[in-house]
């Protein structure tokens, strides 16, 4: 089990309002450059876009997540986090190599998990970062025992040990989707079902009741709350994260 909890580097706009582009630091070094194979230069940079997936959170504590690609290859996934209702954004696990992080649930103030796999192109070794102490650390694990195509499509945890997930197999063949349950928090997972059709838990969150949202336009994403009289914007982030240069 990887656990992690280093904190990530401190976004450029942190404290300005919401309305203002919050700003990733270090979106590309020369090092990411070399890594990912990238031919970039200041004549001809690479831009890099930022791509956000989920959002949710408990009272002020606010988690993002997304991924940092370029036109053709996905760099890190990335989490972002606010425990002042949008005030200041931090990250606070390291990026990951190759790999994009989907879905987020909070249960609690101190329970969270997240889904997240590799893209190197194609979706595989899904794993769940989870957390027991509102986000101050994470851990990571992996839900194949052995690494192999898929991707986490849906999970859903009613309690702080037992959940459900949808695990997408369909890489390589014809419409394979496989159910997977848990009891010990997300440490480990058991098989129940598959199906040739996508398989959907029936206690998960609808988006008409959730209390949190991202929401994109043409140059940024905003990461809304609901309110009494509305949604309220937590912060803007530019689509356009930086170059590769």
């Amino acid at each position: 089990m990887l656990i992690l909890s280093i904190l990530g580097p401190i976004l450029g706009a942190a404290g300005l309002l919401a309305q203002d582009l919050q700003k990733l630091e270090n979106v590309c070094s020369a090092e990411d450059q070399d890594a990912f194979g990238l031919t970039c230069s200041e004549e001809d940079p690479c831009p890099v876009y930022l791509e956000l997936s989920s959002v949710d959170g408990f009272g002020a504590s606010v988690f993002v997540t997304g991924n940092l690609h370029t036109q053709d290859t996905t760099m890190f996934g990335l989490l972002l986090a606010s425990d002042d209702s949008g005030k200041t954004w931090t990250e606070p696990v390291k990026r990951i190599r190759s790999s994009a992080l989907g879905q987020v649930q909070f249960l609690d103030p101190q329970h969270g998990w997240i889904s997240g796999m590799k893209l190197d192109p194609l979706p595989r070794d899904p794993f769940l970062l989870s957390t027991v102490n509102g986000g101050e650390a994470w851990h990571q694990t992996q839900l194949f025992a052995d690494a192999d195509f898929g991707s986490v499509q849906q999970f859903w945890f009613d309690s702080d040990s037992r959940g459900q997930l949808v695990a997408d197999r369909s890489q390589g063949k014809a419409g394979h989707f496989e159910l997977y349950q848990t009891s010990d928090g997300g440490t480990t997972w058991t098989m129940k079902d598959s199906a040739s059709e996508p398989i959907k838990l029936k206690s998960a969150k609808s988006p008409d009741t959730a209390n949190f949202r991202v929401m994109a336009d043409k140059d940024s994403y905003r990461v809304e709350q609901r309110t009494a009289s509305g949604w309220e914007t937590l912060g803007r982030f530019p689509i356009h994260a930086g170059d590769c240069k």
